[in-house]
């Protein structure tokens, strides 16, 4: 697996009440690559109308486990809503795979949705259509325009914490009350 090491790889950005883009309010994403022509992450809190269960049918992959049927899938961002992004753990060989940070990777080739059907997939997973994406220093502009909160990525709230609760779950994470945030900014 190739490992793309980054200035913000493997960061959550968390956005700050004042983002108002209907796209990205309240969003928390996961950087997965960064690199001088621009960035590419995923949305992690967020559920597309879909479950894995029908993008498996979609896609003519069949799986008995109702758990794995029933998972929501993440609507990843408004970039290629078409395509599938999985954001797991383990140390697996995969077609197309992109080291995220340590033990964390996103695979976007078919084979990874397979042997999650057949339950010799990745530990812990999430799939999520579509992605959001910058141009070469869009996302340095924005961090500096205060837009989003620059958080540590973390495997429990990647994976354990229900989509409603990560936004407010990530900014808590380095000490921040996003719903007392815009009362106390600009005051002396």
């Amino acid at each position: 697996m190739p490992s793309e090491s980054s200035p913000l790889s493997n960061q959550l950005l968390v956005a700050l009440p004042a983002l108002h883009d209907p796209h990205f309010a309240r969003s928390v994403t996961l950087v997965c690559q960064h690199d001088g022509d621009g960035a590419m992450g995923v949305m992690i809190n967020r559920a597309s109308d879909y479950t894995l269960g029908e993008v498996l049918q979609q896609m003519g992959i069949h799986s008995d486990s109702e758990a794995l049927q029933s998972q929501i899938v993440l609507a990843g961002g408004p970039v290629h809503p078409e395509r599938g992004f999985v954001l797991h753990d383990g140390d697996r060989e995969w077609d197309s795979t992109l080291t995220v940070g340590d033990g964390l990777f996103l695979t976007t080739s078919r084979d990874v949705l397979e042997a999650l059907a057949r339950g010799d997939g990745p530990e812990q997973a999430v799939v999520a259509l579509g992605c959001a994406g910058w141009g070469a220093g869009q996302l340095e502009q924005e961090l500096v325009d205060d837009s989003w909160l620059m958080v540590p990525a973390r495997r429990e709230l990647l994976f354990g914490v229900p989509l409603e609760q990560r936004w407010q779950a990530a900014a808590g994470s380095i000490g921040v009350d996003l719903v007392n945030y815009a009362s106390q900014s600009g005051h002396a």
